[in-house]
Order: C-alpha cells, then sequence, then structure tokens
C-alpha cells in the first residue's frame, strides 16, 4: 500500500510542477537543435581522448628519454680515459686569464667540520693561493646544494687534473676535473 501512497504523491507533484512551468514561456528548440547537441559532445569527447593519447606518449617519450639519459651516464668513457672510468667533467682556459669553475657539493644533511682538500695540476693556481699545490680547509656543508666557486689561472699550457677531497666523519668523496690550458 505504502508504494501506492508514493506513486500518487509523485503524479501529484508532477502534475503540480507543470502547472507552474506553463506560466513559463519556453521556445521551441530549432530545427536542427538536437543534432548540432549530440554532434558536439561527441566531439568534445573525441578531443578529450585525443589530447589524452597525445599526453600518454608525450609522457612515454619523456621517461624513455630520462632512463636512456641516466643509462647513457653510466656508461660514457672519454676516448682517452681507460675503459671502465666514468667520464671526467673538464674545462678548457687561456693561459693568464682567470676562469672560475663552480664545484658542487650534494649532502643529504647537514655536515659540521668537513675538511675540504683543493689539488692542483702543475701550471695551475688558484687565484689568491698562489705557487700551492693543495689548499685545505674546514668547512660546514648545509644540506642539499654546496656551491664552491674556484678561480683558476692557468700559468703553462701543460693542463692536468684538479682534485677535490671532501672528507667528513672518516667518509670522504674526490670530485675530478680536467683542465687543458692553450
Amino acid at each position: 500500500m505504502q508504494t501506492r501512497d508514493i506513486d500518487d504523491r509523485m503524479d501529484e507533484t508532477d502534475r503540480q510542477i507543470r502547472e507552474l512551468l506553463k506560466d513559463y514561456p519556453m521556445t521551441e528548440a530549432s530545427a536542427g537543435f538536437y543534432d548540432r547537441a549530440l554532434a558536439r559532445a561527441a566531439h568534445e569527447g573525441t578531443r578529450r581522448q585525443r589530447n589524452r593519447w597525445i599526453m600518454t606518449g608525450f609522457g612515454s617519450a619523456l621517461a624513455a628519454g630520462i632512463v636512456l639519459w641516466l643509462l647513457g651516464g653510466l656508461f660514457v668513457t672519454t676516448p682517452d680515459a681507460p675503459s671502465g672510468d666514468a667520464a671526467i667533467p673538464g674545462v678548457a682556459m687561456t693561459l693568464e686569464e682567470p676562469r672560475t669553475v663552480n664545484l658542487v657539493f650534494a649532502s643529504k644533511t647537514a655536515l659540521d667540520d668537513a675538511t675540504l682538500t683543493v689539488s692542483l695540476p702543475d701550471g695551475i693556481e688558484l687565484a689568491g693561493f698562489p705557487g700551492q699545490k693543495e689548499i685545505v680547509w674546514q668547512t660546514s656543508l648545509a644540506e642539499g646544494r654546496n656551491l664552491l666557486p674556484l678561480e683558476l689561472i692557468a700559468l703553462t699550457p701543460a693542463g692536468g687534473e684538479v682534485l677535490a677531497r671532501l672528507e667528513h666523519d672518516n667518509r670522504s668523496r674526490t670530485f675530478r676535473l680536467r683542465v687543458e690550458a692553450s
């Protein structure tokens, strides 16, 4: 019995709403309105689907590129380096012209009282330290990236490798930079 009462009330409500809507004028839809509305809705769906596929393809290509870049970085060697040695970054310098080289030390945590040693090859000097082949100092590193600008001066065309050794709590890491002077 309850179902019939609900149906009767809904029919009454529907009838009242229809009576109220009679007072509001509504223009008839133009010829072809429904066809245009359906065509536009279908077009919007295909455009979104096409954009989704384009973004999926772009994302996949980007991910593949990053993987290739990472793998390439692991296996790249310099022509004159022994097989298996990772490529050493390098810088070309002109004689007697100071050149600032930025070394970046990344640290997962802050390091207090770390020892930094810079060893220079023959014919290369660090500005402010004439004639010194090795410069050692205590420093602290912040968490994240730490920048160390070194102003190098090439005195002879010999070139060589600049070594930067970072030591902290019985751990050490050495960074190498090839310098070519002409």
